[in-house]
């Protein structure tokens, strides 16, 4: 027993072992040692749940606001005299912005915590969705035409929202104990699939209805509410919480050693990083499974209302199919890599998914592409998807296996590849489909779903980051 801890008010002692209590003055200290320990107290608190739901929320509307575009734009590209690829080029524009600022955004939250961060970020890329109406007619559309001001407004969204994911992972490293984090990742971002399958149809029925300013004006209000409610509840660490008892607070250690919360980071160990294979075949399958994503965010719904025929408000509905399938296969795929990791280890519990994963999203991919009747190429087109997003507890899993000290800097590293693939994609996707067909755009998406695949082979983050003390 470190009596120490017990006079910081860190630990008490009781016969069923240490318990943790927030610091207290010492006679609250000695008061709670004398106090007997009822039934109540060995049972853990489940507010880890709650911030995993805020994240789940945040995901939705983060996705949200990162798809209406791809909807609205049947009506912005007419009226705004905007061509596909002037429309590509403004997508692009997003994940540029989005790429750009991944490292920075989650070695934010390593540093200040991820309530803050992410509060901050919500409320800012919110604002610019809504002045995404108002970009056409304002001073930026005077000085640099419409589809430059669309463009800007476009990065400076993708600036806020690079916060998110990496602060996430940041959140589930310290919210999730070490056997829950491929789950717990996994279930926040399947959100994704949510915010990508409702955005659609309600954004086709909004703009019909109501044009498509609407639809951005409701999506920032709608964010803004959102980041509210998380600044209000979330803590950065489930020690500075009211609502965790010390039994969740134990569950959620794990048998890894407690750590001052209040202890600053230790400086980003770049060079670490650098020489850790991982990192890099993490980071080049991740900008293979990023190239793909986009394909389905940026151009799914125009693919199936130019290329199979469907009607507006018919394709919105089925295009929201890959996205319900990314709903459940996330999850699952999460769940999957903490049981197998259990059991098998982490290098195999994560590369298996990973491989598995990536290769049966190109080959459910290239027969949606090829195959002729348009349900079952949606069929095949959206199981791609859920194959693809079955790998994302894998592969958020990695950075935390890696260091989880910077958990939030490693991700966004990881996610910066993601999103340089995804920079590529929806411009080259159209030009490829303009020059070549769609059934070859989306066989050169199936090909980098491939190399994705391949590219887990290497990955082993047990071995841990090339340091010169072995590692974290």
């Amino acid at each position: 027993m470190d009596w120490d801890k017990v006079q910081q008010g860190i630990f008490l002692p009781t016969e069923e072992g240490e318990i943790w209590h927030s610091p207290a003055n010492p006679f609250t200290v000695l008061t709670n040692m004398m106090m007997p320990t009822t039934s109540a107290t060995l049972k853990p608190s489940h507010t880890r749940w709650i911030i995993l739901a805020l994240l789940f929320l945040i995901s939705i509307i983060t996705y949200i606001d990162r798809v209406n575009i791809s909807i609205t734009a049947r009506h912005m590209m007419p009226a705004l005299g905007l061509t596909n690829v002037q429309m590509g080029q403004i997508f692009s524009a997003f994940v540029f912005g989005y790429a750009l600022f991944q490292i920075p955004g989650g070695w934010a939250g390593d540093r200040w915590g991820p309530r803050k961060i992410l509060t901050l970020a919500v409320i800012w890329w919110s604002m610019f969705t809504a002045l995404t109406a108002l970009a056409p007619t304002s001073f930026l559309a005077g000085a640099m035409g419409i589809w430059g001001s669309l463009m800007i407004v476009r990065f400076l969204i993708g600036v806020g929202e690079a916060a998110a994911l990496p602060n996430f992972n940041r959140t589930v490293a310290n919210w999730c104990g070490p056997h829950e984090r491929g789950f717990g990742i996994a279930l926040t971002i399947s959100g994704i699939g949510i915010g990508l399958a409702l955005t659609p149809p309600i954004t086709a029925w909004i703009m019909v209805n109501y044009g498509w300013q609407t639809a951005f004006y409701a999506a920032g209000a709608l964010g803004v509410v959102i980041a509210l409610m998380w600044f209000w509840y979330a803590t950065d660490r489930p020690e500075e919480h009211p609502r965790v008892n010390a039994q969740e607070a134990a569950f959620i250690r794990g048998d890894e050693s407690p750590h001052n919360i209040a202890e600053s980071p230790p400086p980003v160990p770049w060079k670490a990083f650098a020489q850790t294979p991982t990192v890099w075949w993490l980071v080049l399958s991740y900008t293979c499974f990023g190239y793909v994503a986009y394909v389905y965010m940026s151009w799914f719904y125009l693919y199936l209302v130019d290329e199979r025929g469907f009607s507006v408000l018919r394709g919105a509905i089925f295009a929201s199919s890959p996205f319900i399938a990314m709903t459940i296969f996330c999850p699952l795929g999460g769940w999957l890599t903490d049981q197998l990791s259990k059991r098998l280890g982490v290098n195999k519990g994560r590369s298996f998914i990973g491989v598995a994963g990536m290769a049966l999203a190109a080959l459910c991919i290239i027969i949606g592409a090829v195959i002729e009747a348009p349900f079952w190429a949606i069929a095949f087109l959206s199981l791609g998807a859920g194959w693809l997003y079955f790998t994302i507890g894998a592969f958020w899993s990695i950075p935390v296996d890696l260091s989880k000290t910077h958990a939030g800097t490693l991700s966004g590293l990881m996610n910066t590849g993601a999103n340089l693939g995804g920079t590529l994609s929806p411009t080259l996707t159209p030009w490829l489909a303009n020059q070549f067909g769609w059934s070859v755009s989306l066989g050169v998406a199936a090909a980098m779903a491939l190399i994705g695949a391949l590219a887990w082979l290497k990955i082993r983050p047990r071995d841990g980051l090339k340091t010169n003390t072995g590692g974290e």
